[in-house]
């Protein structure tokens, strides 16, 4: 059955989500989900060097947060439908970690 929350979060804008995942992340301290939304970058290939590791020295939420602003000035061209989906997907997924309720589709 799918969540009754898709529909709710589907509504807002791409960049309502944004702010709402990155919110999550940054509680979270997950660096891996901006690593993982860079690879849907358009200028993702100019990242090869960059160390995704969680590990990596100095890589910090806020670090990622002003990478994402630098590369995407919240424009995401042919990319939003990925980017949008990885942000509504993650919300999903970890919103309800907050009051304890693990909601997974």
């Amino acid at each position: 059955m799918p969540d009754p929350r898709f529909a709710e979060l589907d509504a807002f804008t791409t960049e309502e989500l944004r702010s709402r995942a990155f919110a999550l992340a940054r509680q979270r301290g997950d660096v891996r989900f901006f690593w993982d939304l860079f690879r849907h970058l358009p200028h993702a290939d100019d990242a090869e060097g960059l160390d995704n590791s969680t590990g990596a020295i100095g890589a910090t939420v806020d670090d990622a947060v002003g990478l994402w602003r630098e590369w995407t000035g919240h424009e995401y061209g042919e990319q939003e439908p990925l980017i949008r989906a990885a942000l509504l997907d993650y919300v999903l997924v970890h919103e309800g970690e907050r009051s304890g309720e693990a909601h997974r589709h």
